[in-house]
């Protein structure tokens, strides 16, 4: 084989390994969808799946048209044959593969829609949502993505003089995980709590989930294609690891068994304390040794069990699938603990400093905090985000889709 058909073959290796990785990551939204199928009530799992889809798809044409433009600088508007990398003199990698690395990191973007979907559900109006989705992903998303993945405003730069090293996210604790959960907690403070779910005493009343099973495939979904999320972020061959894989392993079971033991046994809790454990390690991924990527993920899972009773019960955030807790918070930890377990002192492979990660991590808790009160406040000043007081009650599926999740059933029964 000549050098030419080497290099041919190893740029088509590399496209077909992000193209794999974004097909895992799409996959995850399957997990999102029927995670928040099995947690709302049956009267709303309809909306769960259509919202999902839905934001999916205008995440694509918000990233494709702007948002990935602002990240990078870089739009896909001249000819296939430049785009593709195939014309002579083109700036784009040859085999398209700038294509498939879009398709990846949009399916990055579009995750912080379906993690704002679990937080809301259950009393969001279709139409806000879907708007609040276009405008996310294409400029409140892509701008710290930017900053922190894409070379923009010099802010990476800027953490190195000050601190001797840049903010590390590898996969996205922070950059995904963390923004889409304080972006949700802006809507969830917006929407205010579902109906009957706290008595005027305040007193919490339990709404169960309405499949186990359903909330436990999503999980799984989700944790399976996790392994995409993260060893794929390599974005080449050339930059595979299996740290990452073995590290997101280890992070992925000290959650759940540490879920386990704070949730006493509670199934939903085992199954996200596994997510739980896999969002705080995608920052340091590639860094931790499994060790520290297992102590990582089991602060992390005992944390979520915690901090979403501490919602529930304390703060009185109806936040229906934890989100904030999830992400936002168990996101943020990743962002910190990158800069702690990374650290060659603690087995890490080091070049980490833990001021860039606490300055980097509270950048973008900061920036989707404001964006979330600031969209979804504007949203319910302009037009309303909420279902009115009767649709809430009939079900988001009856109210918006006009069909529920069982409808032969409900047929039989009339």
């Amino acid at each position: 084989m000549n050098m030419e058909t080497a290099t041919r073959v190893l740029q088509g290796a590399d496209v077909f390994f992000v193209l794999m990785g974004a097909i895992l990551v799409f996959f995850m939204h399957a997990g999102f969808a029927f995670l928040e199928v099995g947690t709302v009530r049956h009267k709303n799992q309809v909306n769960a799946l259509v919202k999902i889809l839905v934001d999916f798809g205008v995440s694509t044409l918000a990233y494709f048209f702007i948002g990935y433009a602002v990240a990078y600088g870089t739009g896909f508007f001249s000819s296939a044959a430049v785009i593709s990398g195939q014309a002579e003199g083109s700036a784009f990698a040859p085999a398209g593969y700038d294509l498939v690395k879009f398709f990846f990191l949009l399916t990055f973007a579009a995750a912080i829609p379906a993690i704002v979907s679990g937080g809301i559900a259950e009393r969001a109006r279709f139409v806000p949502q879907v708007i609040a989705t276009a405008l996310i992903v294409a400029f409140v998303y892509p701008f710290f993505e930017g900053m922190v993945w894409g070379d923009r405003l010099n802010y990476q730069a800027m953490l190195t003089d000050l601190f001797g090293a840049p903010f590390h996210d590898f996969a996205g604790s922070v950059v995904v995980h963390a923004v889409g959960g304080w972006i949700a907690l802006g809507a969830v403070i917006m929407l205010g709590a579902r109906l009957g779910r706290y008595k005027k005493n305040g007193q919490l009343v339990g709404i169960p989930p309405s499949s186990i099973p359903f909330l436990a495939l999503g999980a799984w979904i989700l944790s399976v294609g996790w392994f995409g999320f993260n060893v794929m972020s390599a974005q080449s061959l050339e930059g595979i690891t299996g740290l990452v894989a073995i590290n997101s392993l280890m992070a992925m079971v000290g959650g759940l068994l540490a879920a386990l033991l704070a949730g006493r046994n509670d199934p939903g809790f085992v199954h996200n304390g596994a997510l739980a454990g896999l969002v705080a390690v995608c920052a340091g991924s590639d860094l931790f040794h499994p060790l520290g990527a297992l102590v990582t993920g089991a602060v992390a899972g005992a944390g979520f069990v915690w901090l979403f009773q501490l919602c529930e019960k304390r703060l009185k955030l109806d936040d229906v699938l934890g989100v904030w807790p999830l992400h936002g918070l168990c996101g943020a930890w990743g962002g910190i603990a990158a800069g702690i377990f990374g650290q060659e002192i603690f087995g890490g492979l080091g070049g980490v400093s833990f001021l860039s990660q606490l300055v980097g991590t509270l950048s973008g808790v900061i920036i989707a905090l404001v964006a979330g009160l600031v969209i979804y406040g504007g949203l319910k000043a302009a037009i309303g985000i909420r279902l009115g007081e009767e649709e809430e009650f009939r079900g988001a599926d009856l109210s918006i889709h006009k069909i529920s999740a069982t409808p032969e059933s409900d047929l039989a029964a009339r």
